[in-house]
C-alpha cells in the first residue's frame, strides 16, 4: 500500500463497517482475461471480504456498477453509513476526475484495490487519477489485495482514537 497524499482520517466514532465499491466489467470476473484477472468470480471475492470482515469484526456491504454516476451515489451515501470503503474503479480509475472528486468529498478513508499490477501494463493505465484522493492502493495481489485491504481498513477504523 502506498500513501497517495490524501488527508489524514481519524477512526473517532467511524461505524464498522465497510463498503466495497467494483467498478465496470469487474462483474465478468472469472471468465474475463482470466491471465491478468485470475479465475475468481466477482462474488467469490465479495463472499471471502464479507467473511473476513466478520473475523475482523466489520460488517462489510460489497456492490458493482458498469456506471460511473452510481458509483459516485454510492460513494455519497457511504457518508454516516460506513466507516470507510475499499474501491477498484475499474477503467474509471485513469480517467474519472468525478470519481476523484466524490472520494476527496466524503471524507471518508478510502483505499483503492487492483487486481492486476498496473504499473506493469499499458502505459494509458500507469495513471490513477482516483488513487490520488485515497488514502493508499493495493494492486497486483490478485483477489488477496482485497482482503488485504480491507484489514488495513479495519486497522484503521478499530485503533484506539
Amino acid at each position: 500500500m502506498s500513501d497517495r497524499g490524501a488527508p489524514e482520517h481519524g477512526s473517532a466514532a467511524r461505524p464498522r463497517s465497510a463498503l466495497v465499491l467494483h467498478g465496470p466489467n469487474l462483474n465478468l470476473l472469472g471468465t474475463r482475461e482470466p491471465s491478468v484477472y485470475g479465475t475468481a468470480t466477482l462474488a467469490d471475492i465479495d463472499a471471502s471480504l464479507v467473511a473476513r470482515g466478520r473475523e475482523l469484526g466489520l460488517t462489510v456491504e460489497c456492490a458493482q456498477s458498469n456506471h460511473e454516476g452510481e458509483l459516485i451515489d454510492r460513494l455519497h451515501a457511504a457518508r454516516g453509513v460506513h466507516g470507510g470503503v475499499i474501491i477498484n474503479p475499474g477503467g474509471y480509475t485513469h480517467t474519472s476526475v468525478a470519481i476523484h472528486d466524490a472520494i476527496r468529498a466524503i471524507e471518508l478513508p478510502v483505499i483503492e484495490v487492483h487486481l492486476s499490477n498496473t504499473s506493469a501494463r499499458e502505459e494509458f493505465r500507469r495513471r490513477s487519477i482516483t488513487g490520488a484522493a485515497c488514502v493508499g492502493r493495493v494492486e497486483g495481489f490478485g483477489r488477496d489485495g482485497y482482503v488485504m485491504a480491507l484489514e488495513q481498513l479495519a486497522r484503521m477504523l478499530l485503533a484506539p482514537p
